[in-house]
């Protein structure tokens, strides 16, 4: 049986840790964890030991080589550290996503990966999610001819944005990643993957436009508990979270999934400040227009000013159109016709949606995983060198926001290859 170790043991390590210890085919071994409260909460439910547990991936890693595979799923400025020192021990990796919001330590992660022969997989996981499956499937197979353009939505929720990118881990820059990494290197990946080629151009513009103090309720406060008029903010926490208790994103606030334990979560931790009052600095709005090296041409909105939280795609072909929505859970397959008034031979298709995570992707990767563990002729599509391109393609966007200019992808790749 093919064993793994854990750093990092936060809502996504511990989601990736379940689907193997259910798989039965594999075994976490160790966990390295800051917080003191997840690795208790972790030793429990994998049945480990105390000597098994870390306090920090260092330690773990000074112990030399524990395990088959590393899985890092710390935060994005640690991934590189823990990536570097885990390949130097010939781990492979389940390497959480972004690599690192640094395109130089992306490669030097991809170099060393291929030096020391060792397997990186990226979680990409939306490439192994039933509905993207199913897309990808669509298109290769060929029956609306070449893909020429793509409309592509990243809903990211209104209340999402304010848990993750307000409040939350990824709200700044300097401290995690710019927005369109943290959150949409999955779209970039899989505009890549559906696309077949990698991106020539990328011009961008976005910025922070509604989540900051002057849009304040007049007379709130810098803590939901504290104000006064709370009762009419749909960003009140006690609203946000109270009504999920025991599931995300509630969960992410404190491990006592109590309606007293949350609420105290609230009042002290930062997810219950005000988000109009927070110090967060990534965009709430962006928008993206990208051309491929094969002629595809896309147009990606990432955007906090939506209900739910879903991806949307418009996919024109030179022979029909595909519309995809995660909401709907549908694919519509619809080839042209000579006339207005023709009927239209179309079809919908209704991928599996049994799946939780990421729309079962989460669960799609393990068993990749898996599988690539238990066969060595097994290939993953979310390899290190498969999912660098979309670090590229973030980091080009973000020059051509900051820059007020198109970014040719030439620049960039020139200066990974004089490293």
């Amino acid at each position: 049986m093919k064993t793994l170790v854990l750093i990092g043991a936060g809502a996504r390590g511990m989601t990736y840790a379940r689907l193997i210890k259910k798989s039965g085919r594999a075994k976490i071994v160790a966990v390295a964890e800051l917080r003191a409260d997840r690795r208790e909460s972790a030793m429990k439910e994998l049945g480990l030991t105390e000597d098994a547990m870390y306090n920090h991936a260092d330690d773990l890693l000074a112990a030399g080589k524990l395990a088959d595979v590393a899985i890092i799923a710390t935060q994005d400025r640690d991934h590189y550290d823990e990536a570097i020192k885990a390949l130097n021990l010939s781990y492979d990796l389940l390497l959480e996503k972004p690599i690192s919001p640094s395109a130089e330590e992306c490669l030097h992660i991809s170099r060393l990966a291929q030096e020391k022969g060792c397997r990186v997989v990226v979680c990409h996981v939306l490439r192994y999610a039933p509905f993207f499956v199913e897309l990808k499937k669509i298109i290769d197979g060929g029956e609306l001819g070449r893909v020429i353009d793509i409309q592509h939505n990243e809903n990211i929720g209104n209340f999402h944005m304010a848990h993750s990118y307000v409040r939350g881990n990824w709200r700044k820059s300097a401290e995690a990643s710019p927005i369109l990494l943290a959150k949409s290197c999955h779209d970039l990946d899989i505009l890549v993957w559906l696309t077949g080629s990698r991106c020539e151009s990328v011009a961008s513009f976005g910025e922070l436009t509604y989540f900051k103090e002057e849009n304040a309720p007049a007379g709130s406060a810098a803590r939901c508990l504290d104000c006064p008029v709370a009762d009419t903010c749909r960003f009140d926490a006690r609203k946000c979270y109270l009504d999920t208790l025991g599931d995300w994103p509630t969960t992410v606030l404190t491990l006592d999934q109590t309606k007293e334990g949350v609420t105290e979560a609230i009042k002290e931790g930062p997810y219950g400040r005000c988000v109009y009052r927070c110090d967060n600095d990534v965009c709430d709005h962006q928008v993206s227009i990208l051309r491929f090296e094969n002629g595809v041409t896309v147009t990606f909105n990432l955007s906090a000013f939506t209900n739910r939280i879903a991806r949307t795609m418009k996919i024109m072909c030179e022979h029909g159109e595909i519309r995809a929505s995660e909401t709907a859970g549908c694919i519509e397959v619809i080839p042209f016709i000579s006339t207005r008034n023709g009927a239209v031979n179309g079809r919908t298709v209704y991928p599996d949606r049994s799946g939780k995570g990421h729309g079962g992707g989460d669960e799609g990767i393990i068993r990749a995983l898996l599988d690539m563990l238990e066969h060595e002729d097994k290939e993953m599509s979310s390899t290190i060198a498969a999912s660098v391109e979309s670090h590229l393609i973030a980091e080009a966007a973000e020059r051509s926001r900051t820059e007020h200019r198109m970014v040719d992808l030439k620049e960039i790749r020139g200066e990974w290859d004089e490293k």
